[in-house]
Parts: structure tokens; C-alpha cells; sequence
């Protein structure tokens, strides 16, 4: 059993599709067996390849049916043609004009439809082709877009480690202030202790020194 896959459909996929049935047609087989087979080669269900032909690349190949069609007409009437004995070929036997003329008329319309089926390949090929410079575009933009990123991700990244570098430093220095003016309100405190410890004196009249409690 063919698995269900439900991405889209490639190229590579139609091509297998109409090549498959496009030979199944001329055998003069069903294309319901030709959409198992392709199913079985890419995966997909029965159903999904039939409807994928019917909706999309019965269209693309109608003149190359028609030939597969005159193919199979030309390859059944070989087959019910009864077998003759050889026989000499005489005057009467060749045929007349309005036969070769019918002739002609059907290998007129079988090259008008080689001709038509080139043209419809050449149209797709034509189609493939611009898909692929718009892909290869694209994919240059994003490999483009990729590189900015990479030089916006290092930039920032440099601007960063340089803020953390500058944020230590600070810190640092935070600290030290810290400690600094710890120093120095224990040391005014203990400035203002032996001002409180030392005597203290005036002058008498006299000119003498006297002490103050």
C-alpha cells in the first residue's frame, strides 16, 4: 500500500504521471492502472494521481494523448488484421491516389501534433526555467539576509561584552567608594571622641589660664 504524502506536487512527478499513463494509453490499458502505478512510484494514492491529472496535466499533454490514442488505433488494427499469403504485387494492387491522400492527411495530423506537443513541452520548460531564476533569487536574498544577521548578532554581541565589561568596572569602583566613605565616617567619629576627650581652657582676667569642665 502507497503511502499518503501531502506535500505538493514536483515536476518530476508530472512527468512520471504522464509518462506512465501516456504509455498505458498507448497499450490500451486503463488509467486507473496507470495511477496505481505511478502511485506506487512516488508514493502517493491512486486517487490523488487521478486527480491530479484530471485538474492539472491532462491539459499540458492533450496533443501527446491524441498521438498515444493513434498509437494504440494503428497497434489494435495490427492485431485484428487477419494473416495473408504474399502475394505478387500487380498494377491493381497499388493503391490509387485517393488512398495515399488519406494516407498523407493522417501523417499531417500526426507530425501537426508532434509539433503542437513540442511546442506545449517547450512552454513548460520555459515556465521551469523562470522558476528556477526566481528560486535562485530568492535564495541569494536569504542567504544575503543571513549574512546582515550574522554581522547584526556579532556586533551586538561585542556591545554586550562590553557592557558587562563596563558594569564590572563600575561596580568595582562602587565598591571602593563604599569602603572609602565607611573610612572616613569612622574616622570623623573618632576625631569628634578625642575633641570630647581634650581639656578645654580659658583666660582669667589675670592672663591666666583657667580650665573649663
Amino acid at each position: 500500500m502507497s503511502a499518503v504524502r501531502q506535500d505538493a506536487w514536483s515536476p518530476e512527478d508530472d512527468l512520471i504521471l504522464a509518462e506512465v499513463t501516456l504509455r498505458h494509453i498507448r497499450e490500451g490499458s486503463t488509467q486507473l492502472l496507470a495511477f496505481e502505478e505511478v502511485g506506487e512510484r512516488i508514493g502517493r494514492t491512486a486517487a490523488a494521481c487521478g486527480f491530479r491529472w484530471n485538474s492539472n496535466v491532462r491539459k499540458k499533454y492533450a496533443a501527446a494523448i491524441q498521438i498515444a490514442k493513434q498509437q494504440r488505433q494503428k497497434r489494435n488494427s495490427r492485431k485484428s488484421a487477419p494473416a495473408q499469403e504474399p502475394e505478387t504485387v500487380t498494377v491493381a494492387a497499388l493503391p490509387d491516389f485517393s488512398e495515399r491522400h488519406e494516407n498523407e492527411s493522417e501523417e499531417s495530423i500526426s507530425f501537426d501534433a508532434i509539433i503542437r506537443y513540442l511546442r506545449q513541452w517547450k512552454g513548460t520548460l520555459t515556465e521551469l526555467s523562470r522558476q528556477v531564476r526566481t528560486l535562485e533569487k530568492e535564495l541569494r536574498e536569504k542567504e544575503e539576509e543571513a549574512a546582515r544577521l550574522r554581522e547584526e548578532n556579532e556586533r551586538l554581541s561585542k556591545e554586550v561584552n562590553h557592557v558587562q565589561s563596563d558594569y564590572r568596572t563600575v561596580n568595582e569602583d562602587y565598591k571602593a567608594l563604599i569602603q572609602i566613605m565607611d573610612r572616613a565616617r569612622k574616622l570623623a567619629f573618632l576625631a569628634e571622641d578625642d575633641d570630647d576627650l581634650k581639656a578645654k581652657f580659658k583666660m582669667d582676667a589675670n592672663g591666666n589660664l583657667e580650665r573649663i569642665e
